[in-house]
């Protein structure tokens, strides 16, 4: 993962080259490339075939998004041993070529500029990614890292967010204003909510 220098990286895997749902995938990302760069997160993408075959590949991905630029916007790594697979441990043992030899799943990796892994999602071959979900976990990520602050269910960019349950109220206060505490039949305040820091 030596390419991700300082920055936040997602990696996802695809099992194989010229497949119905992957193609999907690679042109819902291909589309969305200004925000993963607004964010600064770099994208690279693996599949267990030849470069050559990623080649011919990119050209149905970029008709089926609808995108004419000669370049391609992100690195799709070969793998055709499944050496990277393996290690990163990506294999999806339901999953079979035609030689008996497991397939990659399709894996999702969040990786933060320190090479901690901090998300992975494992997608069964017939279900299609939710990038869309995968952008708003970077993005909570994000905010998290910087503030002393959790996203609760259903969070979208700009709502409401939760104080960490370690910041005691003392602290809090200091921190931030607009303190909104949920009053539970537990009596316990550790639902406090506040706008989302900028």
């Amino acid at each position: 993962m030596h390419h991700v220098e300082k920055r936040w990286g997602i990696l996802f895997s695809h099992p194989n080259d010229f497949t119905p749902v992957c193609t999907t995938e690679l042109a819902r990302v291909l589309k969305l490339m200004p925000e993963f760069k607004e964010l600064g997160v770099k994208v690279i993408a693996l599949s267990c075939n030849s470069v050559d075959s990623h080649c011919k590949w990119i050209e149905d991905i970029k008709a089926f998004a609808d995108v004419t630029d000669k370049e391609f916007p992100y690195p799709i790594i070969e793998d055709e041993t499944r050496k990277l697979a393996t290690l990163l441990g990506m294999l999806d043992p339901a999953e079979v070529d035609s030689n008996g030899i497991p397939l990659t799943a399709r894996a999702v990796f969040i990786i933060d500029p320190a090479k901690k892994m901090r998300l992975s999602i494992l997608y069964p071959a017939t279900t299609g990614r939710s990038f869309d979900e995968i952008l708003r976990v970077i993005k909570s990520l994000q905010l998290t890292e910087k503030h002393k602050v959790a996203t609760p269910v259903e969070w979208k960019d700009g709502d409401y967010v939760m104080i960490q349950p370690t910041v005691s109220d003392d602290e809090a206060k200091e921190l931030y204003d607009n303190i909104k505490t949920i009053p539970l039949p537990s009596g316990k305040g550790y639902l406090r909510m506040v706008p989302q820091p900028t």
